[in-house]
């Protein structure tokens, strides 16, 4: 079996674990995660504003 495969696999274990153990502290990270990409984005487009 292909590594990548196996490893991809257990990272979706343990996601699923996180997820089904400590549900509000997974929702906590995927909410923090979200919030930095958006502000990441929100940068980026300032950036490209100001450059107009």
């Amino acid at each position: 079996m292909n590594i990548k495969r196996v490893i991809a696999w257990l990272l979706l274990a343990f996601i699923i674990f996180f997820i089904v153990t400590q549900p509000e502290t997974a929702a906590s990270l995927v909410r923090s995660v979200f919030s930095g990409l958006g502000d990441a984005v929100s940068a980026l487009a300032s950036f490209f504003r100001s450059l107009v």
